[in-house]
């Protein structure tokens, strides 16, 4: 089973840092997950949303000040800073920070040490990880809001695609994801590499509210919904909570069918997100139990804050088949 760093070693380090990511791949991660955003300029860099301020150091430099704004996210208005204002060369000059300083207090001393990476910075960290550990680790990256960006004239479909082939990034050394249909199947004719469809676990793809199309996440995991995604993807990846929901208590219930239903529709199954803190665990669970129950229902990969915990538990996992 792939264990695969969610946005780095994030539960140690700074998300979607070059030490987040160093890290994951000395824990025994196979995959680094870069979440994807594009600055005015067109440069892919990682981070989880294109509103910066909780995840770097941007309003501490007053030479930004003006460019602080409320704009229309995904339909959800958002104030701050954000990546499609700043040309690359300027957010070189930001540095990250942790974005959950409350929960993860030892992430912040950290804070201010690193240059937010771009996509080209984690393949490249990828490789050498993999040559200097002799094991092969992948990156897959997930791109974000890519409608919004298409309308900023940001098409990160295109963006991402060119570089994959400027990199000469195979098949096996990367997956992309994306919450979008639309954007996976522009990808589909664009690259061979494999596509995985994320699913929430309510609410609908962004796309679909867009275009008035009424079908919601729950009806991508229905047998039908999961024959149509299999035209396009290779990966289904649900949030945890489809594939094994949780009491009204809070505790790990019976799971559901999602697991079998998209094998039988030929995708594998890669599910997020596992978290070791406390306040992201089920009721009187700790996280080798929760992970090892999702583990027996046949997933082909997990995506983890902490992948040390999860190397380690699958590993165990794996010797008392």
């Amino acid at each position: 089973m792939l264990v695969i760093a969610h946005r780095g070693a994030s539960g140690y380090r700074p998300e979607h840092t070059p030490a987040a990511y160093r890290l994951a791949a000395a824990q025994g991660a196979d995959y680094l997950e870069p979440d994807l955003v594009a600055t005015l300029d067109g440069v892919l860099v990682c981070r989880h949303e294109n509103e910066i301020s909780g995840t770097t150091d941007v309003a501490e430099h007053p030479v930004f000040a003006d460019r602080k704004i409320t704009k229309i996210v995904d339909g959800t208005a958002v104030t701050g800073w954000f990546v499609e204002d700043f040309t690359y060369a300027e957010l070189r000059t930001l540095r990250a920070r942790e974005r959950m300083p409350a929960l993860r207090a030892n992430n912040t001393a950290y804070d201010g040490l690193e240059e937010i990476p771009t996509f080209d910075d984690v393949v490249r960290l990828a490789r050498r990880e993999s040559a200097r550990l002799g094991r092969p680790i992948g990156v897959i990256p997930e791109i974000k809001h890519p409608a919004y960006f298409r309308r900023l004239g940001l098409p990160l479909e295109e963006l991402l695609t060119e570089r994959i082939l400027a990199l000469r990034l195979r098949p096996e050394e990367i997956m992309v994801q994306s919450f979008e249909p639309t954007s996976l199947r522009r990808l589909s004719v664009m690259t061979q590499v494999p596509l995985v469809q994320l699913i929430d676990a309510e609410s609908a793809p962004n796309d679909f509210l867009r275009t008035g199309d009424g079908r919601t996440y729950a009806d991508l995991i229905e047998p039908r919904g999961l024959r149509e995604v299999a035209t396009y993807a290779q990966v289904l990846a649900p949030h945890k909570d489809l594939v094994v929901p949780r009491t009204a208590d809070g505790c790990l219930g019976e799971p559901t069918r999602l697991v079998d239903h998209a094998h039988r529709a030929g995708l594998a199954v890669q599910v997020w997100t596992f978290r070791a803190e406390r306040r992201f665990l089920p009721t009187a669970t700790d996280f080798p139990t929760e992970l090892t129950r999702f583990a027996a229902l046949g997933l082909q990969g997990v995506f983890c804050d902490h992948p040390d915990q999860a190397v380690a538990v699958l590993r165990k996992s794996a010797l008392n088949v």
